[in-house]
């Protein structure tokens, strides 16, 4: 590591800190990370499988859901490498390069869930708006150039950030608050002008609250659409299609907007809150989402029963 006596020497590695407090008790702490990082690979594994394997599951719905996985399993990777090498085996160091990368794929697939759960609530608006006429605007082409689109943005929104952190100097702090690089954290520790860093950072997460005013706004005519509807059993039955997005938007959008309003209001909270909360907002979505989705979606249900009983006998 470089010499940190030395101002002049720049930094090209960052030590990682983990959970502070309890650097004693990393093996202990390592046990419920590693037990929700195997939860959410298996659950989003497990759906992946059966809106492969289904013929039944082959509809635009699924497929959104499927992109939610694949968004979730690309989280979890890009934060299991640094979080159990730290809790596991006390590597505490990470290369410049590696850091940067690191955080490139977490924003990366943090924007993407937020650009699915967008499209996913328009999903939910054309099936009860217009459910005649869903298979033919939602077709597996438009699906499939969606996910293209949504991908390719994504990457061309995000990929400046290495490259802006990797133009600052890092001169005498290396001491990063989490047991991650994310671009917040890294930026603060620079030595010298990092305002472009900061006012294009609040650019990529003012897509994500653009992505939630769709959201909000989809729900809007989803009501809309709902009120209009004669029955009322019709409009309970509307309704508990989109319970499941809905959890999904929750799980997603309180833990990172608590994060933010810590961030930016509760100054004085002990660094361990504002720590915890960056770890439920990378570990939570992905656990849940397959837990919500699997009990509140009828055809998942079914399907992940029926294996299991055919198991069994």
């Amino acid at each position: 590591m470089s010499s940190l006596n030395n101002t002049q020497v720049e930094v090209l590695r960052f030590l990682l800190i983990g959970i502070p407090g309890l650097e004693k008790s990393h093996i202990w702490v390592s046990i419920p990370f590693s037990f929700v990082y195997l939860l959410s690979f298996l659950g989003n594994f497990t759906i992946l499988f059966f809106i492969k394997t289904e013929r039944s599951l082959h509809e635009p719905m699924y497929y959104f859901l499927s992109m939610l996985c694949f968004s979730d399993l690309g989280l979890s990777l890009s934060s299991l490498p640094t979080t159990l090498g730290l809790f596991l085996f006390s590597i505490h160091e990470i290369h410049a390069a590696a850091c940067f990368a690191q955080e490139f794929f977490i924003h990366l697939f943090t924007v993407t869930e937020a650009s699915v759960l967008s499209v996913m609530a328009f999903d939910r608006y054309v099936a009860i708006h217009n459910p005649l006429r869903y298979s033919t605007i939602l077709t597996s082409s438009r699906v499939i150039k969606t996910g293209v689109f949504l991908t390719s943005k994504n990457v061309c929104l995000i990929l400046p950030l290495p490259f802006l952190l990797q133009r600052l100097r890092y001169c005498h702090q290396n001491l990063l608050s989490h047991s991650y690089c994310l671009h917040q954290d890294v930026m603060k520790l620079a030595c010298s002008d990092n305002r472009i860093n900061i006012v294009y950072g609040l650019c990529a997460a003012l897509s994500t609250m653009l992505d939630l005013v769709f959201i909000t706004f989809s729900y809007i005519m989803i009501l809309k659409t709902v009120v209009g509807i004669a029955s009322p059993r019709e409009q309970v039955k509307a309704l508990n299609t989109c319970i499941s997005h809905m959890c999904a938007v929750l799980i997603f959008y309180v833990p990172m907007l608590s994060a933010a309003m810590l961030h930016r209001f509760a100054k004085d909270v002990s660094p361990m809150i504002h720590i915890l909360m960056a770890d439920v907002f990378l570990l939570v979505p992905p656990l849940m989402n397959p837990i919500v989705y699997c009990v509140k979606t009828r055809q998942i249900r079914e399907k992940v029963v029926g294996k299991l009983c055919s198991k069994r006998s």
